[in-house]
Order: C-alpha cells, then sequence, then structure tokens
C-alpha cells in the first residue's frame, strides 16, 4: 500500500513539473529569444526530458506494483488513450527539442547568434500544442482511474 501510495504521489508531482516546464518554455518563446533565453530554454527542455523520462518509468512501475495490477491498465480503453495522447505530446515535443539543442551549439560556436523570430513563433506554437494536449491526459487519467468513467 505504501509503495503503490508514493509511486502515485510521485507520478502526480512529475505530471505537474512537466506542466510546469512547458509553462516556462511557453513564456520563454513569448518575447525575443537572446544568448540567457536560449541558454535558460535548452535547460528547462532538458529538465522537461528528464521529467518524461521519469514519468514513464514511475508509470511502468505503478502498473507492474501498484494495488490495481496490470490487468485493470492492459484493459482499460482510457489508459490506452492516455498514452496516445502522451505519445502524441512527445512527437509534439521533438522538434523544439532538436532545435533547442541545434541553437545551443550555434550559440557556442557565435556568440551574436539570436534565432529567427518566425522560427522561435513556430516553436512556441509547438509548445502550446503541447501543453493543450495535457488537459485531455489528465481527463483520461480520471475516466481511467474510476474504471471506464462510468
Amino acid at each position: 500500500m505504501l509503495t503503490d501510495f508514493t509511486l502515485a504521489s510521485l507520478h502526480h508531482l512529475l505530471v505537474y513539473a512537466l506542466v510546469a516546464m512547458l509553462v516556462a518554455e511557453a513564456v520563454l518563446l513569448r518575447g525575443g529569444v537572446d544568448r540567457s533565453t536560449l541558454q535558460r530554454l535548452a535547460g528547462i527542455d532538458r529538465g522537461y526530458g528528464i521529467c518524461a523520462m521519469l514519468l514513464i518509468v514511475v508509470g511502468i512501475c505503478r502498473i507492474i506494483y501498484g494495488v490495481k495490477g496490470h490487468d485493470f491498465y492492459l484493459h482499460n480503453p482510457w489508459f490506452h488513450a492516455k498514452m496516445a495522447t502522451f505519445a502524441l505530446v512527445f512527437a509534439f515535443s521533438i522538434r523544439p527539442t532538436v532545435v533547442f539543442l541545434r541553437w545551443r551549439k550555434t550559440l557556442r560556436d557565435n556568440a551574436n547568434f539570436v534565432p529567427d523570430p518566425a522560427h522561435v513563433q513556430q516553436l512556441a506554437r509547438l509548445v502550446r500544442i503541447e501543453l493543450v494536449l495535457v488537459a485531455p491526459i489528465l481527463v483520461f487519467a480520471a475516466m481511467m482511474a474510476r474504471h471506464g468513467g462510468f
């Protein structure tokens, strides 16, 4: 029981941390991106990636060691909807991560590098889409926990 509580608590805290990092990225991408902002974006995105990986690990541990058991999750359509939406968020996060890493490398080579504002706006849009997609994940989680949302 303590293991289930601990895993559930970690799972929730990681979700909140993930959302906080997405919000921070969205805010930083609203204005111009200078050297300092670019370095913050890269660091926050690294934290976002670590958080997402830990969230997956803790989620798998909940399936294996949680009190509901793996049958509850594997036969629950809302669990699959939640995982599919999480995968979609992951897909949308690939491009910003790659670009932030590229910008960081370019900044090391050229201290005066400033990204194109149009490119910044494209990334801001992707991050906002990721944030919007978090909402259905939370709804699917609530439906899943209530045995199908009924």
